[in-house]
């Protein structure tokens, strides 16, 4: 999925959620999630959209309608130590696409 099957997909109201997915060295990866599964935002070469930041994702789509996101990050230091009982759960903190200001 690219950028305007995005934007055309939100306008439609078929997105359920988009996962900002934080990876190591700073960089993050969108996966939309539909009714059929879920999607990775790609880029013009078909490669993982490598986003900087939210506010990166933002930038690129202005004009997009509201659809809940979510920023999505793992607890490294629990994943390597075993600190805790039971599964490692991601950290999941909702956010907007419109800017906080």
């Amino acid at each position: 999925m690219n950028l305007q099957e995005l934007t055309t997909l939100a306008s439609h109201g078929e997105i359920l959620e988009l996962e900002l997915l934080s990876l190591q060295g700073g960089v993050y990866i969108a996966r939309v999630r539909l009714a059929e599964g879920l999607l990775t935002l790609m880029d013009e070469r078909a490669q993982p959209l490598r986003l900087r930041s939210v506010t990166h994702l933002r930038e690129l789509l202005p004009l997009a309608p509201p659809f809940p996101c979510v920023l999505v990050q793992q607890c490294a230091h629990d994943e390597m130590c075993g600190v805790r009982n039971g599964a490692v759960e991601a950290l999941r903190i909702g956010f907007s696409l419109t800017a906080p200001w």
